[in-house]
């Protein structure tokens, strides 16, 4: 059995247990192994086994129920014993409930006698504080005080308790004939009330905490509380005012205060309040009127940033303070404090803020045009200068004398710099010091004076100049400045509109100035693109009338027809050479001078103007073979200048161009077959023919 019980292991598995039994079985093995395979052997040895597994059965079935009955059995002895213990809870919560009755009972009689006690104690002292009161009464009705209690400094605590009831019951006397009395009680009143305060003046001296919360204790009932509170802010204040920077000195001095004042009196939180008001309305307002007087009618600038800065540094300190117990409403009463030192200077701020503005955007222009050596001229307006815009736009005529601008383009980025940088100081100042009801009316009047002086005064007046200072299309070696203009004036508009988002929109975003800002916007832009537009228009008619008196100078009829047809050297003429020249310049100018779309836009328009004028120029002549091929490489020299523009419809202009071109040269026999051709299938006949005509051997070869 001890064998079979080695057999087991945990956890049980059938097949393994069986396994290990054959392997312990002599000639339970493989054929193989060391013993020969007895089946016989096996078979009896499984017998014997599961004999052997019957008998453990029944042991183990035996003992399981053997445990089983003492189980049931304990188990009843179990329940019993807590039966007994629920039968003797029972019995000890009866007298616990006993015992809380009687306790109730005898507590109830002793709050009634206490009561009782009391009643009859109370009255008793009631009367032994009024025969007390009565007899130091009785001492100044004789005119002699004789208790110790006034005599002896050290009583001074019950003395001012007592000549406090007195003076109060004094009160409630006739004149007539408790004036004497009454007039020795209100002296002593007064006598023990100035003790007080100067016991608490040497124990603040002394740093004293707990004597001085004993003596504001005293005083508390005492009319002159109030006067130990000063006494103790004016102390409060000496010397702590060292540093150069009041602000960060009564910042200090709060936080100190703060600290200590709850230690002293019952209500901290109004003798704080006190102080800081104290602070404010006599520190602080004496420090920004000596800041601000002097330099209020002398110097706007300097008026400005010390106003901006005073009041920025008293916010913060206010800021700082609002951690503080100052009372319910304490962000109101920092508020009514900070009033009550800039209402006076706050009041007519926006007039001195744009008063100076305007005078520093003039100097700061005027400081730049005469560097320049330059007298503005005067620019129209009203109807007038509206009628001559609008004539301007529709004829593309310069109106008024042509004005030489020697290159200047009386555009300045540092002095957009400087306009801008006043600009956001004031819209930082407008922000901080403007009633949150007139900021946005306050951004607004100064975004009217930026307009004025950066658009209207100085860009605007630029693109007038610029405007008047292209010369006539027929003008000859023109210099052409006004894509300088419009490079630099983009520049700034950018900067302008950036100032506009990031500094003027934080303060109108949520008012009804939005729109009429964003409308004055969109006024100047469409004013200025269509002054841009018109120039750059009337640069472009420049640019062609430039590559058409180049075409008219160099180019010679015999160019296309030349004499002598076999001697033809040369692989492009030299009007197309200086032309293309011309053209790459031009639009290497263009491209520096703009940006995005616009770039796109212009060289388009360019190009078609340049295909034009090929076209039209190439219509003058009469092309001999030799002189079409010249005429072939010429356009093809076009075409590859045309592919700078990397404007698809300029590259196929020229490319149909091209093909046309062909037609000067092709056999006569080959002239339909060429036309039916992908490039010049969709033309007009009239085209063709036009370009057939220009052949000298035009009688032969013409179309069907």
């Amino acid at each position: 059995m001890a064998t079979t019980a080695e057999l087991f292991e945990e956890p049980f598995v059938a097949d393994e247990y069986i396994e290990r039994l054959v392997w312990r079985t002599p000639g339970g093995g493989s054929r193989g192994g060391p013993e020969a395979f007895d089946p016989k052997r096996l078979l009896e040895e499984f017998v014997n086994h599961i004999q052997e597994l019957q008998i453990m059965d029944e042991r183990i079935q035996r003992k399981v129920e053997k445990l089983e009955q003492q189980c049931q059995k304990e188990a009843k002895e179990f329940a019993k014993k807590v039966q007994e213990l629920q039968k003797s809870n029972q019995v000890a919560f009866q007298h616990f409930q006993e015992l809380d009755e009687h306790i109730s009972y005898v507590a109830t009689k002793v709050c009634h006698l206490g009561d009782q006690l009391e009643g009859v104690n109370t009255p008793r002292q009631r009367a032994v504080e009024a025969q007390k009161l009565m007899k130091y009464f009785n001492e100044f009705l004789d005119g002699e005080l004789k208790s110790d209690v006034f005599t002896n400094s050290e009583k001074i605590k019950e003395a001012a308790d007592i000549i406090q009831k007195l003076h109060l019951i004094a009160q409630e006397l006739p004149f007539d004939r408790f004036s004497e009395v009454k007039s020795k009680i209100a002296s002593k009143y007064h006598d023990l009330e100035c003790q007080l305060i100067q016991e608490f003046t040497s124990a603040q001296r002394r740093g004293e905490i707990s004597r001085m919360r004993e003596v504001a204790a005293v005083l508390l009932h005492f009319k002159g509380y109030s006067h130990c509170v000063d006494v103790y802010i004016k102390q409060c204040q000496e010397g702590a005012y060292l540093r150069n920077d009041i602000f960060e000195d009564a910042a200090i001095l709060c936080q100190r205060v703060n600290k200590q004042v709850g230690d002293i009196f019952s209500n901290p939180e109004t003798v704080l309040a006190k102080l800081i008001q104290n602070v404010f309305e006599i520190k602080l307002q004496t420090f920004v009127k000596d800041q601000l007087e002097e330099c209020r009618k002398c110097d706007a600038e300097q008026y400005l940033k010390n106003l901006y800065d005073l009041y920025t540094r008293t916010t913060n300190l206010s800021s700082k303070l609002m951690e503080f117990n100052l009372g319910t409403d304490k962000q109101t009463f920092l508020s009514k404090l900070i009033k009550s030192i800039f209402i006076s200077y706050l009041e007519n701020y926006i007039e001195v803020e744009t008063g100076y503005l305007k005078s520093r955007s003039a100097m700061i222009l005027q400081r730049y045009y005469d560097s320049k050596n330059h007298q503005k001229r005067s620019i129209g307006t009203g109807g007038i200068q509206d009628l001559k815009e609008k004539i301007r736009q529709r004829t593309n005529l310069p109106l008024g004398p042509s004005i030489d601008t020697h290159g200047e383009t009386f555009l300045s980025q540092e002095v957009v710099v400087n306009l801008l940088q006043e600009t956001k100081q004031a819209f930082e100042r407008c922000h901080r010091l403007s009633d949150p009801s007139d900021l946005p009316r306050n951004a607004f009047r100064i975004f009217t004076i930026l307009v004025e002086f950066l658009c209207i005064e100085h860009i605007d007046y630029a693109l007038e100049t610029g405007l008047a200072g292209i010369p006539s299309s027929d003008s000859r070696n023109a210099n052409l400045y006004f894509l300088d203009v419009v490079q630099q004036a983009n520049t700034i508009f950018h900067l302008f509109d950036k100032q506009f988002n990031d500094h003027l929109m934080p303060l109108i975003s949520s008012s009804p100035k939005l729109s009429e800002c964003l409308q004055k916007k969109k006024e100047i832009i469409e004013q200025m693109e269509t002054k841009l537009d018109n120039g750059i228009d009337r640069t472009l008619n420049c640019m062609i009338g430039q590559m058409k008196h180049i075409l008219t100078a160099e180019q010679k009829k015999t160019d296309f027809k030349p004499e002598d047809e076999n001697n033809v050297l040369i692989q492009y003429t030299n009007a197309c050479v200086k032309v293309c020249a011309y053209v790459r310049k031009q639009v290497e100018k263009i491209k520096n001078s703009m940006d995005g779309k616009n770039v796109d836009t212009v060289l388009m328009e360019l190009g078609v103007r340049f295909h034009r004028l090929i076209y039209e120029h190439l219509q003058q002549y009469s092309y001999s073979c030799g002189g079409g091929m010249l005429a072939i490489c010429d356009v093809a020299e076009y075409r590859k200048c045309a592919k700078d523009f990397k404007i698809p419809l300029v590259l196929q202009l020229f490319d149909t161009l091209h093909a046309l071109c062909n037609l000067l040269v092709v056999a006569p026999d080959n002239l339909k077959q060429v036309c039916s051709g992908e490039q010049l299938a969709n033309l007009d006949k009239n085209i063709l023919h036009s370009f057939v005509q220009l052949r000298a051997d035009y009688r032969s070869a013409r179309l069907a």
